[in-house]
Protein backbone atom coordinates (compact mmCIF):
# COMPACT_ATOMS: atom_id res chain seq x y z
CA UNK A 1 0.00 0.00 0.00
CA UNK A 2 1.31 3.45 -0.90
CA UNK A 3 1.27 5.50 2.28
CA UNK A 4 2.92 8.63 3.55
CA UNK A 5 2.32 8.81 7.28
CA UNK A 6 -1.43 8.55 7.65
CA UNK A 7 -2.02 9.08 3.94
CA UNK A 8 -3.03 6.56 1.30
CA UNK A 9 -3.29 6.71 -2.48
CA UNK A 10 -6.31 5.90 -4.62
CA UNK A 11 -6.40 6.03 -8.43
CA UNK A 12 -9.63 6.24 -10.43
CA UNK A 13 -10.58 6.67 -14.06
CA UNK A 14 -14.14 7.85 -14.67
CA UNK A 15 -14.10 9.69 -17.96
CA UNK A 16 -12.26 12.99 -18.38
CA UNK A 17 -9.72 13.51 -15.62
CA UNK A 18 -10.81 17.16 -15.27
CA UNK A 19 -14.15 15.86 -13.93
CA UNK A 20 -12.59 13.30 -11.62
CA UNK A 21 -10.18 15.87 -10.22
CA UNK A 22 -12.93 18.47 -9.71
CA UNK A 23 -15.08 16.02 -7.73
CA UNK A 24 -12.45 14.44 -5.50
CA UNK A 25 -10.63 17.69 -4.75
CA UNK A 26 -13.76 18.91 -2.92
CA UNK A 27 -13.82 16.12 -0.35
CA UNK A 28 -12.73 16.53 3.26
CA UNK A 29 -9.75 14.31 3.91
CA UNK A 30 -8.44 14.49 0.36
CA UNK A 31 -4.96 16.01 0.49
CA UNK A 32 -4.27 16.27 -3.24
CA UNK A 33 -5.61 15.18 -6.60
CA UNK A 34 -3.32 14.94 -9.63
CA UNK A 35 -4.53 14.28 -13.18
CA UNK A 36 -2.55 11.77 -15.18
CA UNK A 37 -2.42 8.54 -17.12
CA UNK A 38 -2.25 4.87 -16.11
CA UNK A 39 -2.90 1.43 -17.51
CA UNK A 40 -1.17 1.62 -20.86
CA UNK A 41 2.01 0.39 -22.48
CA UNK A 42 3.82 3.65 -23.38
CA UNK A 43 6.18 5.41 -20.96
CA UNK A 44 5.67 9.15 -20.42
CA UNK A 45 2.68 9.51 -22.75
CA UNK A 46 1.53 12.91 -23.96
CA UNK A 47 -2.07 14.03 -23.90
CA UNK A 48 -2.13 13.97 -27.69
CA UNK A 49 -0.91 10.35 -27.79
CA UNK A 50 -3.49 9.30 -25.19
CA UNK A 51 -6.29 11.10 -27.08
CA UNK A 52 -5.36 9.37 -30.32
CA UNK A 53 -5.72 6.01 -28.56
CA UNK A 54 -2.08 5.08 -29.16
CA UNK A 55 -1.06 4.30 -25.59
CA UNK A 56 -3.69 2.12 -23.88
CA UNK A 57 -3.65 4.56 -20.95
CA UNK A 58 -6.74 5.78 -19.16
CA UNK A 59 -7.15 9.35 -17.99
CA UNK A 60 -7.03 9.01 -14.21
CA UNK A 61 -6.82 11.02 -11.01
CA UNK A 62 -4.32 10.03 -8.32
CA UNK A 63 -5.86 10.90 -4.98
CA UNK A 64 -3.84 11.27 -1.79
CA UNK A 65 -6.20 10.98 1.17
CA UNK A 66 -6.23 10.66 4.95
CA UNK A 67 -8.08 7.44 5.83
CA UNK A 68 -8.73 8.83 9.32
CA UNK A 69 -10.93 11.50 7.72
CA UNK A 70 -12.34 9.76 4.62
CA UNK A 71 -12.28 6.04 4.00
CA UNK A 72 -11.46 4.25 0.76
CA UNK A 73 -15.03 2.89 0.81
CA UNK A 74 -16.34 6.47 0.89
CA UNK A 75 -14.12 7.34 -2.09
CA UNK A 76 -15.53 4.32 -3.92
CA UNK A 77 -19.09 5.51 -3.21
CA UNK A 78 -18.31 8.87 -4.82
CA UNK A 79 -16.56 7.15 -7.73
CA UNK A 80 -19.67 5.08 -8.54
CA UNK A 81 -22.01 8.10 -8.21
CA UNK A 82 -19.95 10.49 -10.35
CA UNK A 83 -20.10 8.56 -13.63
CA UNK A 84 -21.91 5.83 -15.53
CA UNK A 85 -19.94 2.61 -14.94
CA UNK A 86 -21.99 0.74 -17.56
CA UNK A 87 -20.71 2.58 -20.64
CA UNK A 88 -17.66 1.02 -22.20
CA UNK A 89 -14.91 3.51 -23.12
CA UNK A 90 -17.28 6.46 -22.91
CA UNK A 91 -18.62 9.07 -20.53
CA UNK A 92 -21.13 11.42 -22.09
CA UNK A 93 -19.70 12.83 -25.32
CA UNK A 94 -16.14 11.76 -24.37
CA UNK A 95 -15.35 8.56 -26.27
CA UNK A 96 -12.28 6.34 -26.42
CA UNK A 97 -10.43 3.83 -24.27
CA UNK A 98 -8.83 6.69 -22.33
CA UNK A 99 -12.27 7.45 -20.84
CA UNK A 100 -12.89 3.95 -19.51
CA UNK A 101 -14.20 3.35 -16.03
CA UNK A 102 -11.31 2.01 -13.97
CA UNK A 103 -10.23 1.44 -10.40
CA UNK A 104 -6.48 0.98 -10.02
CA UNK A 105 -5.94 -0.51 -6.57
CA UNK A 106 -2.80 0.09 -4.48
CA UNK A 107 -3.20 -2.74 -1.95
CA UNK A 108 -4.94 -6.04 -1.40
CA UNK A 109 -7.41 -4.26 0.90
CA UNK A 110 -8.27 -1.77 -1.84
CA UNK A 111 -8.71 -4.61 -4.32
CA UNK A 112 -11.11 -6.41 -1.97
CA UNK A 113 -13.04 -3.21 -1.24
CA UNK A 114 -13.34 -2.35 -4.96
CA UNK A 115 -14.52 -5.84 -5.91
CA UNK A 116 -17.01 -5.87 -3.02
CA UNK A 117 -18.38 -2.43 -3.85
CA UNK A 118 -18.81 -3.39 -7.52
CA UNK A 119 -20.56 -6.61 -6.50
CA UNK A 120 -22.83 -4.73 -4.10
CA UNK A 121 -23.71 -2.18 -6.77
CA UNK A 122 -24.47 -4.93 -9.30
CA UNK A 123 -26.69 -6.70 -6.75
CA UNK A 124 -28.53 -3.48 -5.92
CA UNK A 125 -30.16 -3.35 -9.35
CA UNK A 126 -29.24 0.33 -9.70
CA UNK A 127 -28.24 -0.30 -13.33
CA UNK A 128 -30.06 -2.35 -15.93
CA UNK A 129 -26.84 -2.74 -17.96
CA UNK A 130 -23.77 -4.60 -16.67
CA UNK A 131 -21.04 -2.63 -14.92
CA UNK A 132 -17.94 -2.60 -17.13
CA UNK A 133 -15.53 -0.97 -14.66
CA UNK A 134 -12.01 -2.40 -14.86
CA UNK A 135 -10.47 -3.25 -11.46
CA UNK A 136 -6.75 -3.79 -11.78
CA UNK A 137 -3.49 -3.28 -9.91
CA UNK A 138 -2.05 0.22 -10.04
CA UNK A 139 0.83 0.62 -12.45
CA UNK A 140 3.17 3.50 -13.12
CA UNK A 141 1.36 6.83 -12.86
CA UNK A 142 2.33 9.46 -15.39
CA UNK A 143 1.40 12.99 -14.36
CA UNK A 144 -0.47 14.89 -17.04
CA UNK A 145 0.82 18.14 -18.47
CA UNK A 146 0.67 21.18 -16.17
CA UNK A 147 -2.27 22.78 -17.98
CA UNK A 148 -4.47 19.79 -17.03
CA UNK A 149 -3.90 20.22 -13.27
CA UNK A 150 -6.64 22.01 -11.30
CA UNK A 151 -8.38 22.55 -14.63
CA UNK A 152 -11.88 23.29 -13.34
CA UNK A 153 -10.61 25.48 -10.53
CA UNK A 154 -8.51 27.55 -12.96
CA UNK A 155 -10.96 27.53 -15.92
CA UNK A 156 -14.52 27.52 -14.53
CA UNK A 157 -15.96 29.54 -17.42
CA UNK A 158 -14.66 27.26 -20.20
CA UNK A 159 -17.68 25.66 -21.93
CA UNK A 160 -16.65 22.07 -21.00
CA UNK A 161 -16.48 23.11 -17.35
CA UNK A 162 -19.82 24.93 -17.53
CA UNK A 163 -21.73 22.20 -19.37
CA UNK A 164 -20.11 19.00 -18.08
CA UNK A 165 -18.26 19.51 -14.79
CA UNK A 166 -20.51 22.11 -13.11
CA UNK A 167 -23.72 20.02 -13.54
CA UNK A 168 -21.87 16.94 -12.25
CA UNK A 169 -20.82 18.84 -9.12
CA UNK A 170 -24.37 20.13 -8.66
CA UNK A 171 -25.80 16.61 -8.99
CA UNK A 172 -23.40 15.42 -6.27
CA UNK A 173 -24.33 18.39 -4.03
CA UNK A 174 -20.80 19.81 -4.23
CA UNK A 175 -21.62 23.15 -5.85
CA UNK A 176 -24.63 25.47 -5.79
Amino acid sequence: METMGSEETATFGAGCFWCVEAVFSRLDGVKSVVSGYMGGQIDNPTYEQVCRGETGHAEVARILFDPQVISYDELLDIFWKMHDPTTLNRQGADRGTQYRSAIFYHSENQQKAALQSKSDLEASGAYSDPIVTEITAAETFYEAEAYHQDYYKLNPSVPYCQFVIHPKLQKLGMEG
